[in-house]
């Protein structure tokens, strides 16, 4: 980080889904792209704020240089700190979705900070039936493998970790796990890549491990050798257990209606005094909408706008700035226009949510 020890730095989680692959074009049809269920997207309800509809940047093809840096750019000029590429490696060397961010490698462009994020998870297909009730089969499994597994992962990423650009925390390249407790063997996975980060130059790695409710994991976590931790409860709000909670979640697939929480109600449940902690980073979440993927079974955040986004920042940085250690938030998301959960430009908002964020940030910082 090149700023200040005291300002805040904010990273954007990223998402590389918007250019065809070859499994997309097996699995879905030719030329499928996040944008297809974007642009398909209908209203479910009344006052239904879809499709999302891209602005600025329009509907990119993250293949192409010129994108990327139009990107970083805009990031830039609005005080986001870095992106967090999303990082698909699935065992045996099998990844996906990697070309984007190796050609931020290869080209040096854009000349804007990034890390990675492992998202470790089996990737799974969803039918719909006429009911909205869906079924699963896996398309990937994730796999983690051996030792010899785990030095080929790193080998595969060195020269991210030692190119100038990449974010550094205690002079360490960061590295997230999505989820880090589904992964068996983290732990000894953790020790091998900090022996071979020493072997090869590096100080070590910065490891954070994302998790949602905090009660238990992070001192289990903080035991298999993480740094640090992102706290994420988004989810937890949405999938809270019991009789009742399930009963309501059978009634919204019997009626076709996805499940809405209000934004104004959500955000206050975002952060927390445990944010506070030095070795967690809290996540700012501008909006959220997962029906253009999911459709009925979908879950959404309602009425969120630059407004209310503002008082949800007010809460995470003026926490950051009391925090003694770096203050350091993540942002979900720059791009992922399928969870309707984006930072970008649309054609309701065009920059706003970006410009309330400067602003609310640069005063922060200038404390």
């Amino acid at each position: 980080m090149t700023n200040k020890k005291n300002d805040i730095k904010a990273i954007a989680f990223y998402l590389p889904q918007y250019h065809p692959t070859p499994e997309n074009d097996q699995w879905w049809g030719k030329g499928f792209t996040e944008w297809t269920n974007v642009g398909k997207a209908k209203p479910l309800f009344r006052g239904h704020d879809q499709p999302k509809v891209p602005a600025d940047l329009g509907y990119y093809d993250l293949r192409l240089s010129e994108v990327r840096i139009a990107q970083a750019e805009l990031a830039k000029e609005y005080g986001i700190d870095g992106f967090c590429y999303y990082h698909y490696w699935f065992g045996e060397g099998k990844q996906m979705l990697e070309r984007p961010f190796n050609e931020v490698l290869s080209s040096g462009e854009p000349d804007f900070p990034f890390m990675l994020c492992w998202a470790n998870e089996s990737w799974h297909s969803k039918f719909w039936s006429y009911n909205g009730i869906y079924s699963k089969k896996i398309l990937v499994e994730q796999k983690y493998g051996d030792e010899m597994e785990y030095e080929r992962h790193f080998f595969s990423l060195l020269d991210a970790f030692k190119d100038p650009r990449y974010i550094q925390i205690d002079g360490k390249p960061v590295f997230m796990i999505y989820k880090p407790l589904e992964f068996p063997d983290v732990e000894n996975f953790i020790k091998k890549w900090q022996s071979l980060a020493i072997e090869n130059g590096l100080k070590g790695i910065f490891f954070i491990g994302q998790y949602g409710n905090p009660k238990g994991c992070k001192a289990e976590m903080e035991n298999k050798g993480f740094d640090a931790f992102n706290s994420l409860r988004l989810f937890d709000l949405f999938y809270k257990k019991g009789l009742v909670n399930k009963l309501k979640k059978k009634l919204r697939s019997l009626i076709h209606r996805p499940h809405i929480l209000k934004y104004e109600t959500v955000m206050k449940h975002l952060v927390s005094e445990e944010d506070m902690e030095d070795d967690v980073f809290p996540t700012i979440v501008p909006n959220w909408d997962h029906t253009p993927r999911s459709k009925s079974a979908g879950n959404l955040l309602k009425d969120a706008t630059p407004e209310l986004f503002e008082k949800h920042l007010e809460n995470v940085f003026s926490l950051l700035k009391r925090k003694k250690g770096e203050p350091v938030c993540f942002i979900k998301s720059w791009n992922e226009w399928g969870e309707g959960n984006y930072m970008e430009p649309d054609s309701k908002f065009g920059l706003r949510y970006l410009e309330v964020f400067k602003e609310v940030k640069d005063r922060y910082n200038c404390r």
